[in-house]
């Protein structure tokens, strides 16, 4: 048994400074500090894993009254292992014990009169001096430094305990709680600290107080029928119970019952904690709270799903005010589940939250101006996307709240107000239109019928059913964007069978026998094989996408931006008018535009004097202040046209996500990584024409060059396996990717193709065998782990009769 006397040589360790138990909260760390009571109460040793052994025991601070009623001066030691084993033989009550090495955490099991944080002694660092009651009398004779050397004089019998554990990294958890109990809410009784479960009827959003704290109301009811009161008093929103729908469940820990008219009201008591849970049965029972250290066990998971089968059939919750905004009508209050996009302040008093759902209102909508170097996230978005989009109105005390969102949080706003005709609008007089007849949507202040903002999780049902509305219908923006760019395959393809004519060959020279589907998977990586396959299935089934942008310096790949992330960059540069001087090589000069086009009538233009031949022939512009839509009106009239914007009184290039250089119908995009763009003049000396790669050299610009894409799952009468269409996909396709991305026949053909390989209805028997070659070799996934990879090469398309199935 690890147990000495002290002798007059031995000390507390000088390094060890003393703390109240008092001072005691957790968070710092308590490696250097000790802690001395007396011993008010000690348990019996309970067994634990591996023949260890566990004890609790209670000290009182030893400056403290013997008989004070403050939680602040006791606290709870749990010791494990040799260390309670040799504190069980060694202490006895009275007695007075300095610790140190302990691990502070917050108390599973808070009674009155108990410090809420209890001290954890386990592993290689702990240590406890004992000494007798009668050194107590001489702590207040001499200075605090004296005063402990003065406990552990010869005359005292002391003893220092120290357990070295086998298994440090288990040091600091923390020790297994006892089984709760819970009370129902018919058998609660005055003054009562209590654990309760309950079905939520009605609650308000946490609100400011008077003083520091933010309050939560809520009713609850449980199998009793019993409904109770609920007022939660806590410091940081972060605390308080997350509670987004009335039929929600809670479990609140140590909740003081007090009288309030002829019922009780549940608050909050020392130790208190709550956790909720999602009211709807079938779906997942996950506790929803900020403490990391709740207590959550099979029987919590069943009075959970026995409250929410309860509540299905015997709780009359009120009526669901949630709707979507393609369902709103004017004059309704209700709850909005939306995803938030950008925000912005009108006043001192009002935010404005730009968000949608997915769905589109049938009224018109408010339009709020606001500056746009106020506005937090994007400032515009597409035609599609802004006639979705509704602007809602956050007054008075939910501006703080709204202050604390970010673009892309998913949200519910509790008691919203539609309402028509409002031609109020906050901001400076004149600074908004009058709209009578627009449906706005106002939030205003204060907390009746719950009236507030909360940002729902990401795994939660009604986000998860949000953002398939979402997906649903930038899903139809795509296609409806893409109709123009990629077009519909020929009338004929719904009308005709499917040919079959259309197979491969190969045009490698490897010389190589024909193996099977089996024997390639089978084979080491870095091989080449001939296989003879049909395409079972292909992604990305919307070709479209199959469209990359690839950089052949930094190997980095890309999808092509869409229409609105490019508009965006557009709409950002033309919101800069700065003035900006032409630069010494170039000559300025103004380009019309068509009466029908939005903003200016003319837009700023430079162009360099050593392309012109005859003052005419302008090969390269530089075009400031225009959006996209007019460069791709004037790239069908002009040559080369690079966008660009002032800086600091200078011409600047787009930032990358757009295209640096039109031509004609063709876009050339730069990569970030590999570029170091900058407005210069080109040398063209002895150049007749402009070309891309000259312009991008000037700019200091890597362009991307464009590729396709296609995972294909190939399948022979082994079995099937997945390859990538990459490197030889032009070649395989008979197309160039470029010409994919504007050309309606490349498109109209790559199309063609995979119907005629990969008919979307019918037997396996009509799709043809195709003779083609592949390469194998090792890559490494997002996370690192090497994985073999194979590829689709030196194969391409050619008519011919298809061979008959194979036997």
């Amino acid at each position: 048994m690890p147990v000495r006397v002290l002798s007059q040589s031995c000390h507390v360790p000088a390094h060890l400074t003393r703390t109240s138990i008092s001072a005691i909260c957790c968070g710092p760390n308590w490696t250097d500090t000790f802690v001395k009571g007396r011993v008010v109460h000690k348990g019996e040793l309970v067994p634990h894993d591996d023949d260890d052994f566990t004890l609790k025991a209670v000290i009182q601070d030893v400056d403290s009254p013997p008989d004070t009623a403050s939680p602040d001066f006791s606290i709870r030691l749990m010791l494990m292992g040799a260390l309670a084993t040799d504190f069980s033989k060694t202490v006895s009550l009275g007695n007075v014990v300095v610790a140190s090495g302990f691990i502070v955490f917050n108390s599973p099991l808070v009674k009155e009169k108990l410090h809420p944080c209890a001290l954890l002694l386990s592993g290689a660092d702990p240590c406890i001096y004992v000494c007798g009651p009668e050194v107590n009398s001489m702590r207040r004779k001499r200075s605090p430094r004296a005063a402990e050397v003065s406990c552990l004089q010869p005359q005292v019998n002391a003893v220092v305990t120290r357990k070295r554990a086998s298994q440090s990294a288990q040091t600091s958890t923390v020790p297994k709680t006892t089984k709760y109990t819970y009370c129902r809410l018919d058998e609660l009784k005055p003054q009562a600290v209590v654990n309760v479960y309950g079905v939520v009827l009605f609650f308000k959003q946490p609100y400011k107080t008077l003083g520091s704290d933010y309050c939560t109301f809520l009713k609850i009811t449980d199998q009793s029928n019993s409904t109770i009161s609920c007022n939660i008093f806590l410091p940081k929103l972060e605390d308080h119970p997350k509670i987004f729908k009335a039929g929600d469940i809670i479990r609140m820990h140590r909740v003081k019952v007090t009288p309030f008219n002829d019922s009780f009201n549940l608050v909050k008591s020392h130790g208190f904690s709550a956790v909720t849970f999602d009211g709807t049965e079938g779906e997942p029972v996950e506790p929803r709270t900020s403490n990391q250290n709740y207590h959550f066990e099979a029987d919590d998971q069943r009075v959970v799903e026995e409250l929410r089968a309860w509540s299905a059939q015997r709780v009359q919750l009120p009526a669901p005010a949630s709707m979507t905004l393609s369902t709103v009508q004017p004059r309704a209050y209700f709850d909005l589940t939306c995803q938030l996009l950008a925000k912005a302040p009108v006043d001192s008093t009002c935010t404005m939250l730009r968000v949608w759902d997915g769905t589109r209102c049938p009224h018109t909508l408010l339009k709020v101006l606001v500056e746009p170097e106020a506005t937090v996230g994007p400032t515009s978005f597409s035609p599609e996307r802004e006639r979705i989009i509704a602007n809602v109105l956050i007054y008075d005390n939910h501006v703080e709240a709204a202050g604390q969102l970010q673009p892309g949080d998913f949200l519910r706003i509790y008691n919203l107000r539609a309402i028509q005709g409002s031609s109020r609008v906050p901001g400076p007089t004149g600074s908004q239109p009058a709209e009578l007849d627009h449906l706005a949507f106002h939030l205003h202040g204060g907390t009746a019928y719950g009236r507030g903002i909360r940002v729902l999780p990401e795994n939660s049902a009604d986000v998860q059913e949000l953002k398939r509305a979402i997906a649903a219908f930038m899903q139809e923006e795509e296609d409806a964007a893409m109709l123009d760019v990629w077009g519909t395959p020929p009338e004929s393809m719904d009308t005709e069978p499917v040919s079959t004519e259309r197979i491969t060959e190969r045009t490698c020279r490897h010389d190589t026998n024909p193996v099977t589907l089996s024997e390639v998977q089978g084979s080491d990586h870095g091989q080449i094989h001939h296989v003879r396959v049909r395409v079972k299935s292909y992604q990305p089934q919307r070709l479209h996408q199959s469209l990359k942008l690839f950089c052949d310096k930094c190997s980095t790949m890309q999808d092509v931006p869409d229409e609105d992330q490019v508009s965006a960059v557009f709409a950002e540069a033309c919101q800069d008018s700065e003035p900006c001087p032409a630069p010494v090589w170039a000559l300025y000069g103004a380009v019309p535009l068509p009466s029908e086009s939005a903003g200016p009538s003319t837009l700023d233009l430079y162009f360099s004097s050593q392309l012109m031949s005859d003052g005419k022939n302008r090969q390269l512009m530089f075009l400031k202040g225009a959006g996209l839509e007019q460069v791709t009106k004037l790239s069908s009239s002009y040559l080369n046209i690079v966008p660009v914007r002032s800086s600091g009184g200078q011409l600047a290039p787009l930032d990358l996500s757009a295209p640096v250089l039109f031509r004609g119908r063709r876009r050339f995009y730069g990569c970030k990584k590999c570029s170091n763009p900058a407005v210069r003049e080109p040398n063209v000396e002895g150049v007749e024409v402009v070309s891309e790669k000259l312009v991008a050299e000037a700019l200091g610009v890597e362009l991307l060059r464009y590729g396709l894409l296609l995972r294909l799952e190939l399948q022979d009468s082994s079995g099937s396996l997945d390859v990538l269409l990459w490197r030889d996909s032009e070649l395989f396709f008979n197309v160039c990717a470029a010409d994919a991305a504007t050309n309606q026949e490349s498109q109209n053909h790559i199309h063609h193709t995979m119907e005629s390989l990969c008919p979307p209805e019918g037997s396996t028997a009509r799709r043809p065998w195709l003779d083609v070659c592949l390469v194998s070799y090792e890559a490494k996934d997002d996370r690192g782990i090497s994985q073999k990879v194979y590829q689709l090469c030196h194969t391409t398309l050619c008519r011919s009769t298809p061979d008959p199935d194979p036997a």
